[in-house]
This record gives C-alpha cells, sequence and structure tokens, in this order.
C-alpha cells in the first residue's frame, strides 16, 4: 500500500506540476493577446485618422483639380479671344493702309506738270 502512496504522491506531483506549466503558457497567451489587442486598438485608431486625412486630402484635391479646370477653360476662352482681336486688328491695319493709298492718290494732282529748266 505504501508503494501505491507513493505512485499517487508521483502522480499527483506531476499533475500539479503539469497544471502549473497549462496556467504559466495560459498567462503568457494572455499577455501576448492584452499586448496584440492594444496595438490593434492603436493600429484601428491610425488608421481612422489616416482614412480622415486622406478623405481631406481628397475634397481638396477636387477643389484644386475643377479651380484648374476652370483656369484653364478660362485661358484657352481668352486666348481665342485675342487671337480675334489679333486677326481683326491686322485686317483693320490693312484696310486702313489700303484707304490712306487711296486717300493719298486722289489728292494728288491730276496731269501735274514739270517744268523743265
Amino acid at each position: 500500500m505504501a508503494q501505491q502512496g507513493a505512485a499517487l504522491q508521483s502522480y499527483n506531483n506531476e499533475l500539479v506540476k503539469c497544471i502549473e506549466e497549462l496556467c504559466a503558457r495560459r498567462d503568457e497567451l494572455g499577455r501576448q493577446i492584452a499586448r496584440e489587442e492594444e496595438e490593434k486598438g492603436k493600429l484601428q485608431s491610425d488608421i481612422r485618422l489616416l482614412t480622415e486625412r486622406l478623405a481631406r486630402l481628397n475634397e481638396g484635391l477636387a477643389r484644386k483639380m475643377a479651380t484648374r479646370n476652370e483656369f484653364e477653360r478660362t485661358i484657352a476662352e481668352t486666348e481665342a479671344a485675342y487671337g480675334k482681336i489679333l486677326e481683326s486688328s491686322q485686317t483693320l491695319l490693312n484696310v486702313l493702309k489700303k484707304e490712306a493709298g487711296n486717300l493719298s492718290r486722289a489728292t494728288e494732282p491730276k496731269g501735274s506738270v514739270v517744268k523743265e529748266s
């Protein structure tokens, strides 16, 4: 019976040792879970902040691109109008030169006599 008691004591000691080892592993795993949950929370917060920042940036970019498109439209319209002004100015200048030439010929004396000396 003493032998059975010793075996039972040995089994009991080994069982307690295994339970303590499992408890230690569980506690370590619990600490790892807590650390990773903390990191997860920080990452989620960072993602939320970055998502908000990205949304603001996209809104700003959209406004700036729309403004740039308005600039491009205004510049194109202005350049086209300026081109028409240049063309009209050239036409007006040509007409004015032609009319000035006609007026000059009209004011020249007809049949002017050249005096011989």
